[in-house]
């Protein structure tokens, strides 16, 4: 009898275990060790937080990318003009911020390896040139922005004078055709000046034969001519000493130059004539870099913006003469040494001028 109770009491006492749940369960295992007393654990004691906070990640990107669906449904219907332009305007964001974090890498690896500038590949190079470019302009926004309430003036701003607030990012298709035209236009201006003052200059220059050769060029360049590189190298003697050497050039003439390169011309003669040069330099060693990876793997688009830098407005003359005219320039920048540059900058004028579709 006493047996029995005894083992009756055992059975009473893990019976009421199980019933009162896992707790007690729990508490009889940390009282006996070993294998045997350890009971399967339940799963609500093993949920992850890392698991609970990427579910509700992915449950909040997953509203947020529908709500935004839905936003932009209701734009296109009911603004389309205004969808296009946000539309736009959140593409050149993701796209200026992309081509930030390129530039930064490059720098980082510049700095990592200790590499200048002109040891670049020809991409890395353009790259960092254009991006320059384009943080300067927005720099130029960010700061108008500044003030007090001045946020709303500038988006109305820029909404008006696209081009002359913007980046290319921010253009539609169409505005891209359309502003590299005005700009190729602006900057044609001044070539009839350039050539007057190359005529001015050639009745300066001691040597018969190069004032000679000289003359006759500009009065080529003026009949419609398109000189050859041949024609342009054999006067790079004119182009390294007085009068048309980058240092001995006269105010107008750097404010022309300006101009024909989209540079400002309204700065001293002396911020002129450094701007003027840092800017050829560059020029010169994207050259260099683009002749050792050569113009055939460049894509159309690249080789119409290389044309386009350099003088010529590529957007409406085909790619396989885009290519031809990049080729006579790379011929030219590649002859000349660092004292004559300035041949390379007046070549901006000389090599564009009448090529081909270019005359209109």
């Amino acid at each position: 009898m006493a047996l029995s109770r005894v083992c009756g009491a055992r059975a009473a006492l893990w019976g009421s275990a199980v019933a009162l749940g896992p707790f007690v369960t729990r508490r009889l295992q940390l009282g006996r060790s070993g294998p045997a007393w350890r009971a399967p654990r339940s799963s609500r004691l093993h949920l992850s937080p890392k698991a609970d906070v990427k579910n509700l990640i992915s449950y909040v990107v997953t509203k947020t990318r529908a709500i935004n669906g839905t936003y932009h449904r209701f734009l296109g219907h009911h603004f389309p003009r205004f969808y296009a332009l946000y539309t736009v305007f959140m593409k050149g964001i993701q796209m200026l911020w992309a081509d930030g974090k390129k530039a930064r890498r490059i720098k980082a690896n510049m700095w990592k390896h200790n590499v200048k500038f002109h040891q670049l590949s020809y991409r890395e190079m353009e790259h960092l040139r254009q991006f320059r470019r384009d943080a300067t302009k927005c720099l130029f926004i960010g700061i108008i922005s500044i003030p007090p309430f001045t946020n709303y003036l500038v988006f109305l701003l820029m909404y008006l004078f696209p081009r002359q607030l913007l980046v290319k990012h921010f253009w539609t298709p169409k505005q891209q055709i359309d502003f590299l035209d005005i700009y190729h236009s602006l900057r044609k201006q001044s070539h009839s000046e350039i050539i007057t003052h190359l005529e001015r200059a050639s009745a300066l220059v001691s040597d018969e034969r190069l004032r000679w050769h000289l003359k006759d060029l500009c009065t080529k360049v003026q009949n419609g001519a398109h000189p050859t590189a041949h024609d342009i190298l054999a006067l790079r003697e004119c182009f390294s000493t007085w009068p048309l050497g980058l240092n001995q050039l006269q105010a107008l003439h750097m404010r022309a130059l300006s101009r024909a390169m989209l540079l400002t011309p309204y700065l001293p003669p002396a911020l002129l004539r450094w701007r003027l040069k840092s800017h050829t330099t560059v020029i010169h060693q994207l050259d260099r870099a683009l002749a050792k990876l050569g113009v055939g793997q460049l894509t159309a688009q690249e080789v119409k913006s290389a044309c386009y830098l350099r003088g010529l407005n590529s957007t409406h003359i085909a790619d396989d003469r885009c290519r031809t005219w990049l080729g006579e320039w790379l011929q030219i920048s590649c002859s000349l040494k660092e004292a004559e540059l300035s041949l390379l900058l007046h070549n901006v004028v000389l090599l564009s001028t009448n090529y081909l579709e270019t005359r209109r």
